[in-house]
């Protein structure tokens, strides 16, 4: 029959949960079959889950995926099925898509391009497939071909573009367009980035064009395994028409998005703009299926989410990732809940009121009562009726004061706890900071003053708040959330064992110059949901405040961008220098362009100086830092995404040619408006 009703199933997957995995993946198969859909095509890795890490090498994972799929394939009567799973051949571990037709396994179809930059490592487990390669594998002692296969059933072609292979300027895609296919299914683990969703659009709508087929795209949805989000984004093109995309950021198990395509439409393209097809049939796989006759359908046309639509994408989409991966990082560690040292500033504030965003947005997608059920482990909220009983008992907020600390933070803290509804405590910890002080200066045998030891009285505050907050933390068996953002962790603004204590850092992955205007945002405008907005007005005090540490006495009036410089032009050396490789030079030559009208020569070279230097002198601290949700290409994360070595050179000869290019500029500048 020329109309296919075909489907894309997004997955909230675990590493190694093999029995959560399959039942999501058979929760899916049923209710595809219970929407009549014919072919389902699940993401990449579904089964074992895309972030095993070296857990991949383990034979016992292979086998248990194995017995996953056999079990599958008992659910997938008068249905086509593709899912992900690794699998040995030859003694080598391949990243593969599984196709079954009416309970029998077709065949195999390798991954060609591995990715292997950022946060994908998959050429240190897996092989590439080499193109244009079939050969046959041994399962439950049954042969069936695997590499690069196209499969033909009752004369529908189906291939497969795994992911990377669709990023890649050789894609497969254009074999399989040379071998006259219908359908591409495109099973993806591809991690969530601000705007990334419009790219995915793009190549999916561009290849079911340039192939005159129909492309299906589908992906892992929230936090996996710790680091990554996926935004459970899911796309059908047919011929160059986008007919349908998924609800992104859900906190379903799994969701499906279904459309009817129709064959002979794609191939009236191919026969008018065909190449001969190629004279080898190896990659051929043949089986049969009864595909049921659809009636026609009315124009699909795909639409947007109402918060893709809006004028403020990066702030919703910030919004929804990290919530998201906040309540699965919840309910994957059994925790039961959230607690933030809430000092009453931006970055603590934050991370409350995402924590907060985080039950709201959830009960706008699942509802309460689902909420309640996949966090059936918390037994305190099981018995709550309301968003706000629910928040109290899973947000629990502490400020701890010192002599140094205002009012002002005092009351912002209190406030935004309040209006969110989380539990608040407050301390004061002079008499902390004054034993430990008092036990130094007695050994030292001299007291210390802020004249000399500023840096290390400033730490010791920070640094007894820890143990307070671990301890309340501890009593309730929650997480408690480190409060750095990017800015701090690029050049170590952060007292290790203080500040950064936690066990995720929320915004470690987001800059303080956006965090700020994303806080004004929130307070402001808020999330689209359905119609309505949801706002977190108790910001209102959080976002009169300039950004301090308040580790200082008063007096002082230390401030966060006096003690750096200012946010902005922090992240913008931190974009051109770190992000983008430039030296010391080129970064300050950008400033001169961008920031000529609101600084001069001379502090643009003293910060583009400290930032280096406090750049490299801090590597140290970035491999300790808790976990972060990555969110863009200008993650700082080591262990995911950028690498740098711990002792170095310190830019030392670069930051002497800065100097020597900036005397330079200096001669020639005279008489300009701005100098040094």
């Amino acid at each position: 029959m020329p109309r296919i009703k075909v489907a894309t199933a997004v997955l909230n997957q675990t590493p190694m949960a093999w029995e959560s995995n399959t039942r999501n993946i058979i929760d899916a198969i049923e209710d595809a079959r219970r929407q009549q859909v014919s072919l389902l095509c699940l993401p990449e890795l579904c089964i074992t889950g895309y972030g095993c890490e070296d857990y991949f090498f383990a034979y016992d994972l292979e086998e248990q995926a194995k017995k996953c799929l056999l079990e599958i394939v008992t659910h997938t009567h008068d249905i086509i099925v593709a899912v992900g799973l690794p699998l040995r051949h030859n003694n080598r571990l391949y990243n593969l898509a599984c196709l079954i037709a009416n309970k029998r396994i077709l065949g195999f179809y390798c991954k060609q391009h591995l990715a292997n930059n950022g946060i994908h490592y998959e050429a240190r487990w897996f092989h590439a497939w080499p193109p244009g390669i079939v050969e046959r594998t041994t399962i439950d002692h049954i042969d069936y071909p695997i590499g690069d296969v196209i499969f033909d059933l009752s004369g529908v072609r189906i291939a497969f573009e795994i992911c990377e292979d669709a990023w890649v300027p050789n894609r497969p895609g254009r074999r399989h367009y040379e071998r006259g296919v219908d359908i591409m299914l495109n099973p993806s683990a591809s991690h969530f980035g601000f705007y990334k969703f419009l790219t995915r659009e793009r190549f999916v709508i561009d290849a079911s064009r340039s192939f005159g087929c129909s492309y299906l795209y589908t992906n892992l949805l929230g936090n996996e395994a710790g680091r990554a989000v996926y935004d459970g984004d899911a796309i059908i093109a047919s011929n160059g028409e986008f007919l349908k995309s998924s609800n992104r950021f859900s906190y379903e198990d799994h969701l499906i998005t279904t459309a009817v395509i129709d064959t002979e439409y794609t191939r009236l393209s191919q026969i008018q703009n065909m190449a001969d097809l190629p004279k080898d049939k190896f990659w051929k796989v043949p089986g049969t299926f009864d595909f049921p006759d659809i009636e026609p359908v009315p124009m699909q046309v795909a639409e947007l989410e109402a918060f893709e639509g809006g004028g403020a994408l990066k702030e919703e989409e910030f919004a929804r990732a990290v919530c998201l991966a906040l309540f699965d990082y919840l309910r994957k560690s059994h925790s039961q809940g959230f607690t933030v040292s809430l000092s009453g500033g931006a970055d603590s504030s934050a991370c409350v009121a995402l924590c907060g965003l985080m039950i709201r947005l959830a009960e706008e997608s699942i509802g309460l009562e689902r909420f309640k059920q996949k966090l059936g482990h918390i037994e305190k909220i099981q018995n709550c009726e309301t968003a706000e009983e629910i928040t109290k008992e899973l947000i629990h907020t502490i400020y701890q004061g010192t002599e140094n600390s205002s009012e002002d933070t005092l009351g912002s803290a209190r406030s935004l706890a309040e209006s969110i509804g989380a539990t608040f405590y407050q301390i004061n910890i002079d008499c902390l900071v004054e034993t430990y002080t008092g036990l130094i200066e007695g050994q030292i045998g001299r007291e210390l003053t802020w004249t000399q030891d500023d840096i290390a009285l400033q730490n010791i505050q920070a640094r007894v708040r820890a143990p307070s907050v671990w301890l309340l933390t501890n009593l309730t068996n929650h997480l408690l959330l480190s409060t750095s953002n990017r800015s701090e962790v690029a050049v170590g603004y952060a007292t290790m064992d203080g500040d950064t204590a936690g066990s995720i850092s929320p915004i470690a992955g987001i800059d303080k110059f956006y965090l700020r205007k994303w806080l004004v945002w929130l307070e402001t405008v808020g999330c689209h949901v359905q119609g309505k907005y949801i706002k977190v007005e108790g910001l209102k005090k959080v976002n009169s405040l300039q950004p301090t540490a308040e580790l200082r006495p008063v007096d002082r009036r230390q401030t966060d961008e006096d003690d750096l410089m200012p946010y902005e032009f922090l992240d913008a050396l931190e974009e051109s220098g770190i992000r983008d490789k430039k030296p010391p030079v080129e970064c300050y030559r950008i400033a001169l362009v961008v920031f000529k009208d609101r600084y001069t020569y001379a502090q643009m070279l003293t910060w583009t100086e400290r930032f280096f230097k406090l750049w490299s002198r801090n590597q140290w601290k970035r491999e300790r830092y808790a976990p972060s949700f990555h969110l863009d290409d200008l993650n700082l994360d080591p262990r995911t995404w950028c690498r740098f070595p711990i002792l170095s050179g310190g830019f030392e000869r670069e930051l002497a040619e800065l100097r020597e290019y900036a005397a330079a500029e200096k001669g020639v500048s005279k008489g300009r408006r701005i100098g040094f």
